[in-house]
């Protein structure tokens, strides 16, 4: 079952097209993973389908519903975007950001309820940020900042959560903490995440369903055994890729990759 469906979108900046006329499903209650080269459409598609961005054309479908005719407040109360590299004001606490998450549930100016309040304590100790509800954002690590705007997403106690480049500048550790986060909120919350992520190893560990994504288009799509094969990489990025499974999680595994161009100049010296 789909919970996510565009029909025939296209995407343009200003006369630049960027996205055309892309049919795309995501499978419901499901982790899934765009991936791409640069500039090749994956945030511009995340932004469209989380209504940051009004198509040239096309409808994009929530559950069989086309956003474009829902009230804005409808669509933040069943999908939360994450956007690269989210800034929070100076001064801000933990619980004050995360609290902004409700606001889609209120009505006017009014006070938090107590509904609003378990809201934000539940996605404080979901992401284990319950100890640092009163501390600054500013004083946080970089992995903790980006567990705070998972937090905010959480609150808002939607049934779709869409991440671009949540693991941006994030080192190793951190990376695995967010991205094992994010699997385990999956598992035992039932929500459907759509991700953007470069690291096509870290896409395929964590992904139910992936996307190959190339000038607007969509290249393959499937599980990461279907889409993480040679063919599909080297139509996707121009990279002649060595695929074989992960030892300790059995998913695939690019474990080395030359340019198309590079291993034809040598094919031919040979």
């Amino acid at each position: 079952m789909s919970c996510i469906v565009t029909e025939r979108l296209s995407v343009a900046y200003d006369r630049r097209l960027v996205v055309d006329t892309l049919d795309m499903r995501v499978p419901k209650g499901r982790i899934s993973v765009i991936i791409g080269p640069n500039g090749c459409g994956k945030s511009t598609v995340l932004k469209a389908v989380g209504r940051l961005l009004r198509p040239r054309g096309g409808a994009v479908y929530l559950n069989g519903d086309d956003i474009s005719s829902l009230p804005t407040r409808e669509v933040a109360r069943r999908m939360a975007i994450l956007p690269q590299s989210p800034q929070a004001p100076p001064g801000l606490t933990v619980g004050e950001l995360v609290g902004y998450g409700r606001f889609p549930h209120r009505n006017g100016l009014k006070r938090s309820t107590a509904q609003d309040r378990h809201a934000v304590s539940w996605a404080l100790e979901a992401t284990r940020l319950t100890e640092f509800e009163t501390v600054e954002i500013d004083s946080l690590s970089g992995g903790q900042r980006q567990r705070v705007w998972i937090a905010m997403a959480l609150a808002q106690q939607t049934e779709v959560i869409l991440l671009d480049e949540p693991t941006t500048y994030l080192d190793l550790a951190y990376q695995l903490e967010i991205l094992e986060l994010l699997h385990h909120l999956n598992r035992t919350q039932g929500c459907t995440i759509v991700m953007v992520l470069h690291d096509l190893n870290l896409a395929a560990r964590f992904a139910d369903h992936m996307l190959a994504v190339r000038d607007g288009s969509i290249v393959c799509h499937g599980s990461p055994h279907e889409v993480m094969t040679p063919q599909t990489l080297g139509e996707t990025f121009g990279i002649h890729a060595h695929i074989a499974d992960d030892p300790c999680t059995g998913r695939p595994s690019c474990i080395s990759y030359s340019l198309l161009a590079q291993r034809e100049c040598k094919e031919q010296a040979c």
